[in-house]
């Protein structure tokens, strides 16, 4: 696995092979607890403020894509195929997640599915105000527009996603 160098002043981590990727550093922390009852309360309770704003899918808006939205159901129903230890890491990043999509401006790195042709694959970075590093992925219908929030998880190979 690469080794990174986190440079607080120029917002970008370098990696060994000289791979610039720039990160978006968010106002809110890494979830607190340990189990999964105590992650996911706290997760929930941020998921329901945005379901209240909603009269039917919960959906967040996106600075970079100009104030379209984001919906969340395809996150709940791909978290819910996890193991209860990997729900309760990736839980622990959903409120940055949500800030992240809601005010980044910086470029994703993004690619078609291979798995299915009419979808684009959009990965933002993000790093938690307590220096914890995440990447959040958001598929992109190409024929209707439609984006949905579908993963959350923190940095271990950056290079997996390409």
């Amino acid at each position: 696995m690469p080794r990174l160098s986190i440079s607080v002043k120029k917002k970008s981590v370098r990696l060994e092979r000289n791979y610039l990727m720039d990160w978006y550093q968010c106002r809110k922390g890494k979830l607190a607890g340990t189990s999964y009852g105590e992650v996911r309360r706290e997760a929930i309770f941020t998921y329901q403020e945005i379901r209240k704003s909603t009269k039917r899918r919960p959906y967040i808006r996106s600075k970079y894509f100009l104030k379209q939205k984001i919906f969340l159901d395809l996150f709940w129903k791909h978290l819910y195929e996890k193991n209860l230890r990997d729900r309760t890491r990736r839980l622990k990043f959903f409120p940055a997640a949500i800030d992240l999509m809601q005010n980044t401006a910086l470029a994703p790195e993004s690619k078609d599915n291979p798995n299915h042709s009419n979808e684009t694959l959009h990965r933002f970075t993000g790093l938690t105000l307590d220096q914890h590093m995440f990447y959040v992925h958001i598929r992109e219908n190409k024929r209707n527009g439609n984006k949905s929030m579908f993963s959350v998880f923190p940095e271990q190979n950056p290079d997996k996603f390409f």
